[in-house]
């Protein structure tokens, strides 16, 4: 299921850019953490990224996202931390990934890609991966978006 005009949108937010193979994700998300830490900053809601491109040896370039409570930052510039204190996207296409991320992911991005095409949008944002988790049950899922005109 194709979800259209969904949006992300969050308060105080940190970012910064990585690059990893993906199955050195979680690497990345704990040393943001840690960062953010060490700096006495609080990470707070969803975490999220970016995929940027990923080269031909399978290094992928994504920009994580994480809200913080803090209302600013001053963490030294080699750090590479960017913040905002409003991110929003919007017209997004999106769907959700439930169980085995890794498996599905591949198939529900070539969702989103036929759906863009049968409605003849154009692609205006990188994709974006939001991690949630369903508090009923806590167990997660994914959202995947691409912001489309």
């Amino acid at each position: 299921m194709i979800v259209e005009n969904h949006q992300i949108a969050s308060r105080h937010v940190a970012s910064k850019l990585y690059n990893f193979v993906p199955e050195e994700i979680e690497l990345a998300f704990q040393d943001f953490v840690q960062i953010l830490s060490e700096y006495n900053y609080t990470p707070t809601g969803v975490v999220f990224y970016s995929i940027i491109g990923e080269s031909s040896e399978g290094v992928m370039t994504a920009e994580i996202f994480i809200q913080i409570s803090e209302t600013s930052i001053a963490i030294p510039r080699e750090e590479a931390v960017k913040f905002t204190s409003y991110f929003c996207v919007d017209h997004l296409l999106m769907t959700r990934v439930q169980g085995d991320f890794d498996m599905k992911s591949q198939e529900k991005y070539q969702e989103l890609s036929t759906y863009m095409e049968q409605k003849n949008y154009i692609q205006k944002t990188p994709l974006f991966v939001q991690i949630k988790k369903m508090h009923t049950t806590d167990s997660s899922y994914v959202e995947m978006s691409i912001g489309v005109l």
